[in-house]
């Protein structure tokens, strides 16, 4: 009889806190949280972009801080509360920073949009951004294929003006 020992489970159960909802799933051990969202969720508001890290359009906040979706493994996130674009809404009104979007047309595609903005509300919350400079360097990860960054710069001073 073969040594059953090593083998990797089919199914793993995970907990999350997804835009203030619990919910449990059993996935595969290789899921990442991407997948996880958008296949096992439907919350496709979060975007797969390069699948590799590198653009920045599968950003979302785990507790509170701005991860790459596509890189993580869902089950390493097991507890964690997660927001994505869809999460940060509140009772009908938008983010600020949603807002702050719409006013300084700071898209054009839309595709890297809810990647930026879960991006930004990272950025915020870490107050270490001071000027145009600092945000620019700080969402250096995002990449936006329109080339709308002077508006997404101007959206993001308004959003951490009014904060």
């Amino acid at each position: 009889m073969a040594d059953t020992s090593d083998q990797i489970p089919e199914r793993i159960p995970i907990d999350l806190v997804v835009n203030g909802a619990r919910r449990t799933l059993e996935i595969a051990p290789w899921t990442t949280l991407l997948d996880a969202l958008r296949d096992r969720l439907e919350l496709t508001g979060t975007k797969k972009g390069c699948d590799h890290g590198q653009c920045g359009a599968c950003t979302v906040l785990v507790d509170g801080r701005r991860v790459n979706s596509c890189l993580t493994l869902a089950i390493m996130r097991d507890g964690a509360e997660i927001t994505t674009i869809e999460g940060l809404a509140k009772d009908g009104a938008l983010h600020p920073l949603q807002q702050a979007f719409i006013d300084h047309d700071a898209f054009q595609c839309g595709y890297c949009t809810p990647g930026q903005i879960c991006s930004a509300a990272g950025l915020l919350a870490e107050g270490r951004a001071r000027d145009a400079d600092e945000i620019r360097e700080l969402m250096s990860g995002n990449l936006c294929r329109c080339g709308a960054y002077p508006n997404i710069v101007a959206a993001i001073e308004q959003a951490m003006s009014r904060s």
